[in-house]
């Protein structure tokens, strides 16, 4: 059920970043940073995917592992387009919060998987 979950949260996370990276485009903002946000971001979902499709155990956690990985990287980019004023206060507490959600549940699942 997590995985699910987890499969939901982190496309809607990515639809997110896709969104405000193009409005941020629009505004002429740094490419360089929008580009970061946006491979590390999406990329949580795409290994979150991948991991439902892993061939084995060890296969499945380094997936996860991955896309945690991805997470705290883009919580990085966000935090800069915060202190950067690329984004506002309300964007980035509400970008953070889904992402802190999605490390958490990865967090979850990898320790449960381990233990199995």
């Amino acid at each position: 059920m997590k995985e699910n979950l987890l499969v939901d949260l982190s496309k809607q996370f990515a639809v997110d970043i896709v969104n405000i990276c193009t409005v941020i485009k629009e505004n002429r903002k740094s490419n360089v940073l929008i580009n970061q946000v946006l491979r590390s971001g999406t990329s949580i979902g795409a290994n979150i995917h991948e991991a439902n499709y892993a061939s084995s155990k060890a296969d499945f956690i380094d997936k996860f592992q991955i896309a945690l990985k991805e997470c705290y990287e883009t919580d990085y980019w966000f935090g800069l387009f915060k202190d950067t004023y690329m984004i506002t206060e309300d964007e980035y507490k509400d970008l953070f919060a889904k992402c802190s959600k999605i490390r958490k549940l990865l967090i979850a699942s990898i320790t449960t998987a381990k233990s199995k």
